[in-house]
């Protein structure tokens, strides 16, 4: 539905997630009955987790972890993890740094050239521990460093930028065509991020195994205040979700859509896949983790960019174990933690089964949904408000 911004200027209402809320049906189902299994670049996930290609969230470790309890995490191919051997000292560094110097730091931390010999390492190191291998880069140097991840072993190869396009104009160099790349490589192409439905459409005709949607809502992303871009995510997945029902019943391939950012509790990771996401990413509530790598703060991946930082280093502090964040038990009543008790006791609520059927429930507009009777926890920084 269309209004009008300004004489000379249309707009519509779209929607984040604190302005949605899920409503019950008369079928429920019991929470330990719903399957929150989904398939992502041809490899089954149990749990529809990814977690970010952010430096403060993902090692070979933790990717290994998120493996092993049924998700996904990305290793960041342009990170500090495949600039040096030595990562500890760095990430202390990072750590340490007072608010007012850490942009320059990152900025300097990151001039350091990738290794070819640290992303082999990297991979191996993963595959070596049991995980999935899945790993990012920006479409600018996708070309370059796909070969060498497949050469040592990767499984999926994720092109991220803040926008990616398939009609990028350019004078001083060549852009990535994605339909010859996808073609060529003989790897899932994992593609991310856009956040409209034409784009979204586009981009699934270019060979695509999955498609990432959401443009600035991450915790310490700046993008939206830095360039002015995006949209709220309740509205930028059901667009997304709605170009993946069209492609599918147009061709017969269906690509899942990866709702990335702005979720940081339970409900969240509900609701973005009642707008109709397959699965989600998230980076906050993994650098909260114990096994994180960032030392309980978090940062932007666009933080180190050496001419306009798009990106805050945050402090997240850490709450638990990966594996208390993701499957519990909970610590806290906040909803920060056992992403999959919240979504399977959601779904059963709902009358969800799976996936698919949790992407068919009713989603209303509710933006009293967070306010609504809770005086007590506001004015005692408890539950929701702590």
């Amino acid at each position: 539905m269309e209004n009008e911004l300004g004489k000379n200027k249309k707009s519509r209402r779209t929607y984040g997630f604190d302005e949605i809320a899920l409503c019950p049906s008369i079928i429920t189902v019991n929470p330990e009955d719903c399957n929150t299994a989904v398939t992502i670049a041809g490899i089954k996930l149990e749990i529809p987790i990814i977690a970010s290609a952010m430096d403060s969230c993902i090692s070979p470790q933790t990717a290994a972890l998120m493996s092993k309890y049924g998700g996904l995490g990305v290793l960041n191919l342009q990170g500090i993890q495949t600039r040096y051997d030595n990562v500890g000292k760095i990430y202390d560094q990072i750590a340490s740094v007072s608010k007012d110097e850490y942009v320059v730091l990152m900025q300097k931390l990151y001039e350091e050239p990738v290794k070819n010999e640290l992303i082999k390492k990297r991979i191996r190191e993963i595959k070596d521990a049991g995980g999935v291998a899945a790993v990012s880069s920006i479409p600018q140097q996708a070309e370059e460093l796909a070969p060498i991840a497949k050469d040592a072993g990767v499984d999926i190869f994720v092109i991220q930028s803040t926008v990616i396009s398939t009609r990028h104009k350019s004078v001083r160099s060549k852009p990535l065509d994605l339909a010859k790349f996808t073609k060529n490589i003989g790897l899932p192409v994992v593609v991310g991020n856009c956040a409209t439905y034409d784009v979204a459409l586009e981009l699934m005709s270019q060979g695509i195994a999955a498609l990432m949607v959401g443009i600035g809502p991450g915790a310490a992303c700046t993008s939206r205040g830095v360039l002015g871009i995006g949209v709220p995510m309740a509205t930028c997945i059901a667009d997304c979700a709605a170009a993946r029902d069209v492609y599918y019943k147009e061709t017969g391939k269906y690509i899942p859509i990866i709702g990335d950012g702005g979720m940081a509790v339970g409900g969240d990771i509900c609701k973005a896949i009642a707008c109709g996401a397959d699965a989600v990413m998230v980076g906050s509530p993994i650098a909260k983790c114990a096994e994180a790598p960032g030392k309980g703060y978090h940062w932007g991946m666009a933080t180190p960019n050496a001419t306009l930082p798009r990106g805050s280093r945050i402090k997240v502090g850490t709450v638990g174990t990966l594996k208390e964040i993701l499957l519990g038990p909970a610590r806290y009543d906040d909803g920060s933690m056992n992403f999959i008790g919240a979504l399977k006791t959601s779904m059963g609520t709902l009358g969800a089964s799976n996936i698919k059927e949790m992407q068919q429930v009713e989603v209303i507009i509710a933006p009293s949904i967070l306010t609504e009777g809770k005086v007590y926890q506001k004015a005692q920084a408890l539950g929701m408000y702590k």
